[in-house]
């Protein structure tokens, strides 16, 4: 991306509008859930929720942009789309930006390391998809990894997956490594009520409840729920305030929640795949990073409700030191992580968290706990933080030659798992493991020095406090050999279990707050992204609050980067909100059907009969394997007519079936 030139400072031609544009001022984060869509004098800008080129539009620099420095705290996702949105958008130049890292490499919680002969390490991976408008947005404009320039990890992204289309055909194992039914949800009628209530809540009235609280213990052991939890890393006891912003979110990808077919991948690791062109492009522009480097508080002056950051007090090799900011220099905090305090282990060490392990003593933690000790602004990070059995669990990744376990996995995947194309797809998720045990195989190599015949995937489980089927004890405490074990056993393997052994590496990681984002929140326990009265200081990440996105993607942390630098500059640009799939009546009616386990629902037969054979006869689904010229078929209509006729006469007189379905309504909107 070429930096243009932005020196001039006056645009003579434009002055009018742009003093114009000024005096109107603009909301950086629009909320599409609080406006009604129309046209009208007071609708200049985009919809709140626009995606695509017309939002893609590049402000003009701020005043006095030159002079001004920006620090940025974590040189994660979050961290370094601040630094690419502040040089691209803000026009800062690259050199006034500084990166203070604690560790000695870059990526955050988007790691990727090792080599074949010691094994390969992800702690975890992100499930992606299309309608990521700020995070592609980005990478429309950082050079490719591998393809020359001008092309970019975009251009190189749509290469790969729209060659190699993603889905799953062993979403489900069960009884050592056989194929569990996946094709529907499993969901009653009563279920599905379940979740068009959560639907139809109000946000506010879903502080700290847990999604076992609202739903039913049959809802918690339907396919749907096993799809959800699995795929998201959602516990019964996290919060269904998170699980209504999932829905909300990602309801246009429902019908591919349990085949897999609404995701795309990277073609390596999330490091290699984002991190590297992300941060080799900021370095080129000439940003500036400290390693070893932890900011342990911020010195703040307060003026009124208005509260400025005036030092950073921080720790690095050479002992404790002072970094003063300018009033009109800029903060980027990242608060709290996932990550923290990562506990390793390997073959045959068992992972150990710190002893006497107190919640929240890592320095991103720290940090946000003396951010909330000086104002009730900063939230509440021991709510997120304060129970370490609630936001654990492990991950091994697995670096493998030939070997039985390789034959069971080509078994299981969609191509062969050593042609570079998709292999499982995703997850696939052992229904049976006391463990709630899941694993994937990405597209080989996983690694861009990972030799032919080695293969890299990678295990997870749930479920920290149960003894294994086959290993009999909890997973945290069992080396990564124990781990294989277990696995070879939910595939039929355990007689072959010492070869495959043999041709194994482990690399075993124990993260302690790896769900802390997910546990139960009320209204002020996460900072907005710019606290009330701050000046200078914006806090990103995965534990900060915004209108309608949600947690744990790349995405959502690229959303409060953006915000961040938009706000602090006082750019006048909005932040698109979430992708709109649930207005979409198109989508509506797909994941209305995908609910009602891919059967016709009622009305169904009604829009069939009215919109068949019309223009509009391409937003009614499809059941399956059925052909659109089989939409205009007769018979569904006139079964679900008749349906509804014997109801009513067989149980209810007109009067009493109305009265019904007013009660049925108002149970829906959680009324007496």
């Amino acid at each position: 991306m070429a930096s243009p030139d932005t020196s001039r400072k006056d645009f003579p031609k434009l002055k009018a509008h742009i003093d114009a544009l000024k005096s109107q001022g603009v909301s950086v984060t629009p909320d599409a859930s609080t406006r009604h869509l129309h046209n009208g004098m007071d609708t200049s800008l985009p919809p709140a929720d626009l995606h695509g080129a017309y939002v893609n539009n590049r402000p003009l620099p701020t005043e006095g942009i030159a002079n001004r420095r920006a620090w940025i705290i974590g040189s994660g996702i979050a961290g370094l789309s601040a630094a690419f949105f502040l040089i691209r958008d803000g026009h800062m130049p690259a050199g006034n930006i500084t990166f203070l890292e604690e560790r000695d490499i870059e990526g955050g919680s988007l790691d990727g390391a090792g080599n074949a002969e010691d094994g390969y390490i992800v702690r975890g991976g992100r499930e992606m998809e299309m309608t990521y408008q700020n995070f592609w947005d980005v990478f429309s404009e950082i050079p490719a990894l591998e393809l020359p320039r001008p092309f970019t990890v975009l251009d190189e992204y749509r290469i790969v997956n729209d060659a190699d289309k993603n889905w799953s055909k062993a979403r489900l194992l069960e009884k050592q490594g056989q194929i569990k039914d996946f094709a529907t949800m499993g969901l009653s009628k009563r279920q599905q009520l379940e979740l068009v209530k959560l639907l139809l809540a109000r946000k506010e009235d879903l502080d700290d409840i847990t999604v076992e609280e609202w739903f039913s213990e049959g809802f918690l052991n339907t396919n749907f729920y096993t799809f959800w939890r699995t795929m998201f890393a959602f516990q019964n006891w996290h919060s269904v305030l998170e699980m209504k912003l999932y829905m909300h979110r990602f309801l246009h990808l429902m019908d591919g929640l349990n085949d897999m077919t609404s995701l795309v991948f990277p073609k390596y690791n999330q490091y290699d795949g984002f991190v590297r062109p992300l941060m080799s492009w900021l370095k080129e522009q000439g940003v500036n990073i400290q390693y070893d480097t932890i900011v342990e508080n911020l010195e703040m002056k307060t003026f009124g409700d208005n509260r400025t950051v005036a030092a950073i007090q921080c720790r690095g090799s050479e002992g404790d030191k002072t970094l003063n900011v300018g009033e009109r220099d800029l903060v980027f905090v990242t608060t709290g992580s996932m990550t923290e305090d990562t506990a390793y282990g390997d073959d045959n060490t068992v992972p150990q968290l710190k002893e006497n392990h107190e919640a929240g003593l890592g320095s991103g933690w720290q940090l946000w706990k003396n951010l909330a000790q000086q104002s009730e602004i900063f939230g509440r990070p021991e709510k997120f933080c304060g129970n370490i059995p609630g936001s654990t669990w492990e991950s091994v990744t697995l670096t493998c030659k030939p070997s039985p376990l390789m034959d069971k996995l080509k078994e299981l995947s969609v191509n062969d798992p050593y042609s570079g194309f998709t292999a499982t797809g995703g997850i696939i998720t052992f229904t049976d493991s006391a463990w709630l045990m899941s694993f994937t195989c990405n597209r080989q190599p996983h690694f861009p020095d990972q030799p032919d015949d080695v293969v890299v995937f990678w295990v997870y489980a749930l479920l920290m406090d149960k003894p294994g089927d086959y290993v009999k004890k909890p997973m945290p405490e069992c080396t990564g050999q124990e781990v294989v074990a277990e696995m070879c056993y939910h595939l039929g393997l355990i007689d072959q279990l010492d070869e495959v052994a043999a041709a194994t590496k482990t690399r075993v990681a124990l993260m302690p707050y790896i769900t802390a984002q997910f546990m139960p929140r009320a209204k002020g326990d996460r900072p907005w992204v710019v606290p009330e009265g701050c000046t200078n200081l914006a806090c990103i990440g995965q534990f900060v609050e915004t209108h309608n996105d949600v947690v744990f993607t790349l995405e959502s942390s690229v959303r409060t980067a953006r915000i961040g630098v938009y706000s602090l500059l006082g750019i006048n640009k909005q932040v698109p909100d979430i992708y709109p799939g649930q207005y979409d009546i198109r989508r509506l009616l797909r994941a209305t059907r995908t609910l009602n386990n891919d059967a016709a629902f009622l009305g169904e037969g009604l829009l069939r009969r009215i919109l068949g054979g019309t223009y509009f006869e391409h937003i009614l689904p499809l059941g399956p394997d059925e052909k659109p010229e089989e939409l205009s078929r007769p018979g569904l209509f006139e079964q679900q007519v008749q349906a509804l006729r014997d109801l009513v006469e067989d149980n209810r007189t007109l009067e009493e079936a109305r009265d019904w379905v007013k009660g049925v309504l108002s149970k829906l909107r959680g009324r007496p």
